[in-house]
């Protein structure tokens, strides 16, 4: 029980002094005026679902239009990770179900409409899988830096947006960027066990 209590004792202050850290960022990035870059931001945050969906998409119709396998199992992998840190971040966010910033402080201007949690991101986790998805599928600099460039920029744009903590966006980018790479790494398993099985044709 001393030992209980002392965890909490030590946590309470290290919790504290991080929350302080995360508006203090938060409030340096989000302004209660309107911004040029609100517009930019607005519109960035809204590619998300098109081009998490748009991507795979795009990639499966070039691979049965090129009748190329692997161009299709990419884009069977995008999905996958899509999906699978969809269903994570969800899940997460009901369950911590964190205050949005705007509904615990005032001075923090709202300047989209949202109706889930606030932790992890959604949108970044999402913007992130994709972007880690596309780096390993295609490791060529021409891929990797706009992809993620893009999410970075989503990421960026929660906050200006006044919608995320710092941490939410944090958590968002490892928990797709992670996903992704998993999915990845189980997928390049599941060929190589493909390729070594043994064949029972007559």
């Amino acid at each position: 029980m001393k030992a209980i209590l002392l965890l909490i004792s030590f946590l309470s202050p290290l919790c504290l002094y991080s929350q302080n850290i995360d508006i203090r960022l938060l409030r340096s990035i989000n302004s209660p005026e309107d911004l040029p870059a609100d517009k930019f931001c607005t519109f960035v945050s809204g590619t998300e679902a098109f081009i998490v969906a748009g991507i795979p998409a795009g990639i499966a119709t070039a691979g049965l239009i090129m009748d190329d396998k692997n161009m299709f199992r990419d884009a069977c992998v995008i999905a996958a990770a899509s999906a699978i840190t969809f269903g994570f971040t969800t899940a997460l966010k009901y369950m911590i179900n964190r205050d949005r910033p705007f509904e615990t402080y005032p001075d923090i201007t709202k300047k989209i409409d949202v109706i889930s949690p606030s932790f992890p991101s959604g949108h970044t986790s999402s913007a992130f899988s994709t972007a880690t998805s596309i780096s390993l599928a295609y490791p060529k600099w021409y891929f990797i830096v706009p992809a993620y460039a893009w999410a970075g920029t989503v990421a960026y744009s929660r906050m200006e947006l006044g919608v995320h903590y710092p941490s939410d966006v944090l958590a968002g980018a490892l928990i797709g960027s992670g996903t992704a790479f998993l999915s990845y790494k189980i997928n390049e398993k599941l060929n190589e066990r493909g390729k070594y099985k043994p064949c029972n044709c007559p």
